[in-house]
């Protein structure tokens, strides 16, 4: 359900503050993405678009002008067709714009380019985010081109085409209290899929049978429904990054990695968790394991407000290089390994990434001095380091060959320290062995 109005008028305001009164910003909505012929996949609005309006249909365009005496906030929208609707469902229309999402004037999509003319023509300096979309980037520049002809005679028109990131994305990346609650409600669904997951896992069954009953999962439990491609990797699959074939059948003495977090209300969950296909843990995937729930456990550690996005990298990196070692999976001097990265054939991702409205969120993660970000109150980061043995890694031990295991939590930092909101799903190996042992053959 969207927000109430006024928490979506808040974030504008704070948008049509910074941009001033010399400059208009324009937000428009993804594109339709086709996935065959004349099937379309299911529409996920643009997140700067619904983070600023909760506008959820495709062909709209949000115009913010600061200060115009009555347009401020101006949407462009699909007008009503009866005929269209018979086919695709109920649009919100012109009218719906104003008095469902609080537009101060609402316009057909279709007279944007006549529009944008009459209320940008005075302006200095047009906002718009140019790289998402190619061809509404060229629908800007043929607008920008008529300023840059009428200038001459008028004197007038922008000049300057700015990126709103800097302000849009800042914004997103504190998150508000009713945010929050979407996340946890996000997060508290993603748990409830993993453990029917982690109870429903069998030899013999394809890795896609868990894949559909943890997206049957967030379905039924009122999620949007996945917030990206599950990944469900058994065996040398949970050593590809992004492996989402989700094909193989699983065997007893595999380690299976799931990978899958459920959308609410626009929010996202992100949760991986690696436990065996049989009853227990082999010793050696057993002591990977180990290794990387305590690098999980060290970086959690060091979320709290202040410290640094890449202090909370370093610390799993520095756990996972001393585990690696102490198995004699990486061999050398500890601070040459972790000098010059040595340790990336087996840990070769970031430990963390912001979320929010999309699963890798808006926000810079360095600051102005070239250094990590420093975490606030209000943030929401994944936790997820992992060790990854697959085909390329040679002269290893082969009782650690082709283990992948990766761990993820979501993290609120918070006034005292953070929140695990993912705090529910089992990763204690004697808890994940507890589970899987009261699995039926």
């Amino acid at each position: 359900m969207p927000l109430p109005l006024e928490v979506y008028a808040e974030r504008r305001r704070v948008v049509l503050d910074r941009i001033g009164a010399r400059g208009a910003a324009v937000f428009p909505a993804a594109p339709v993405a086709m996935r065959a012929a004349d099937v379309e996949h299911r529409y996920r609005p643009d997140a700067d678009l619904l983070y600023l309006t909760g506008f959820p249909e495709p062909e709209a365009v949000c115009l913010l002008l600061p200060g115009h005496p009555t347009d401020e906030f101006v949407l462009f929208v699909r007008p009503r067709n009866p005929e269209r609707e018979t086919w695709t469902g109920p649009r919100t229309g012109v009218e719906g714009a104003v008095e469902q999402y609080g537009a101060q004037s609402a316009h057909p999509i279709d007279t944007l380019d006549q529009k944008i003319v009459e209320y940008v023509g005075e302006r200095d300096a047009l906002y718009c985010a140019v790289g998402r979309d190619r061809a509404f980037a060229e629908r800007v520049l043929g607008w920008l081109r008529h300023w840059q002809q009428c200038r001459p005679r008028t004197g007038k028109g922008p000049t300057a085409l700015l990126d709103p990131a800097p302000i849009v994305h800042e914004q997103r990346l504190i998150k508000r209290d009713e945010e929050i609650d979407r996340m946890r409600r996000a997060a508290g669904i993603s748990a409830e899929a993993h453990l029917l997951a982690m109870r429903s896992a069998r030899h013999g069954e394809p890795e896609y049978a868990v894949e559909a009953l943890i997206d049957h999962t967030f379905r039924r439990l009122g999620g949007n429904g996945p917030a990206y491609p599950s990944i469900v990797a058994s065996g040398i699959n949970a050593t590809v990054l992004h492996y989402t074939a989700n094909e193989r059948t699983m065997r007893d003495g595999d380690l299976l990695l799931v990978d899958a977090g459920a959308e609410f209300d626009g929010y996202c969950a992100d949760i991986t968790r690696t436990y065996p296909v049989g009853r227990d843990f082999t010793p050696a995937q057993r002591a990977i394991y180990e290794v990387v729930l305590r690098a999980q456990a060290e970086a959690i550690s060091v979320v709290r407000a202040e410290a640094r996005i890449d202090d909370v990298h370093r610390r799993a990196v520095e756990v996972i290089v001393d585990g690696l070692l102490d198995l004699r999976v990486l061999l050398g001097e500890r601070a040459e390994i972790l000098e010059k990265d040595l340790y990336k054939p087996f840990y070769m991702h970031r430990t963390s990434h912001w979320l929010g409205l999309d699963v890798h969120d808006a926000g810079a993660y360095k600051e102005d001095d070239g250094g990590g970000r420093r975490l606030v109150p209000g943030m929401v980061l994944t936790v997820e380091p992992g060790i990854y043995i697959g085909p390329g890694c040679v002269d290893v031990d082969p009782r650690f060959a082709g283990i992948g295991v990766r761990i993820e939590d979501d993290v609120l930092v918070t006034a005292t320290g953070c929140d695990v909101l993912t705090a529910a799903v089992p990763k204690d190996p004697a808890d994940l062995a507890a589970v899987r042992r009261s699995v039926g053959p």
